[in-house]
């Protein structure tokens, strides 16, 4: 399938690997042009490499930064002139007890993965609206649909973010032109955050990390973990021209784990 966005423009954040980089590749594939933004210079001028290998048609840059600071958010726009393709990325923050965090941890993790998000759409959904072509991405999180205990301050900067979109994905100024804005909810996806994340954990309960490795997968329905490629490719689509009808979505994308109608 042509997905219709050949030579569109796009900016996708936190892309030096993992699903962010992931994305970042599918929409390469089909000929748009990205910017591309993480924290590490190392590791994302070798997947800007990649990418540029991947086709050598489309135009890659990368912008080393903190995306969820304004000099970082400032030096990513201004890599190209207008965006069609906005993908929102950032790590969660770390699990932990509630009663540990401070107001420093809390607005940090607002900052990373609710303000950020917002101050870019901010930057970009009128200039979308405007040229009659948008689509708005924003990598959020299962645990939207299904809180986990340990991860508190993802669970709510990220559900403040999921609030926000609903509202602003529906108003008529932005839906009627053609601009769509969806969240996607990953579950459990092989990339080097979850697998060290389950060994950090399968180790702090004195088990084989192998093993605990495989028992978390066999409690999925799909009896595996996602692949960054199939989130990509449908991340890729969300971007789509054929998917101008849906907006203001929150799309599971997890074998089956969360157990809900």
């Amino acid at each position: 399938m042509n997905l219709g966005i050949a030579g569109r423009w796009a900016l996708v954040c936190a892309a030096s690997k993992g699903l962010g980089k992931a994305c970042a590749q599918a929409l390469v594939s089909e000929g748009v042009n990205v910017v591309i933004t993480a924290r590490g210079e190392e590791a994302l001028n070798e997947t800007a490499n990649q990418l540029r290998a991947l086709n050598p048609a489309v135009t890659v840059i990368a912008v080393a930064g903190d995306i969820s600071t304004a000099p970082g958010r400032a030096a990513a726009l201004a890599a190209h002139g207008h965006f069609d393709i906005l993908v929102n990325n950032a790590g969660g923050p770390p699990p932990g007890d509630f009663r540990d965090w401070d107001r420093e941890a809390w607005i940090k993790a607002l900052d990373a993965n609710m303000l950020t998000p917002i101050e870019l759409i901010k930057a970009t959904v009128d200039g979308m609206a405007e040229r009659g072509f948008g689509r708005i991405v924003n990598i959020t999180s299962s645990a939207v649909k299904s809180p986990i205990e340990s991860l508190g301050l993802s669970n709510g900067a990220r559900s403040g973010l999921t609030g926000f979109i609903a509202g602003l994905a529906r108003q008529e100024n932005i839906a009627s032109c053609n601009v769509t804005i969806n969240n996607l909810q990953p579950g459990s996806f092989d990339t080097d955050r979850l697998r060290n994340n389950l060994i950090e954990a399968a180790e702090g309960l004195g088990q084989d990390s192998e093993a605990f490795l495989d028992e978390c997968r066999q409690e999925i329905p799909a009896k595996r973990f996602g692949s960054p490629e199939e989130f990509g490719a449908f991340c890729a689509f969300v971007c789509s021209a054929h998917a101008s009808y849906i907006t203001g979505q929150n799309l599971l994308i997890d074998g089956g784990a969360i157990r809900s109608m």
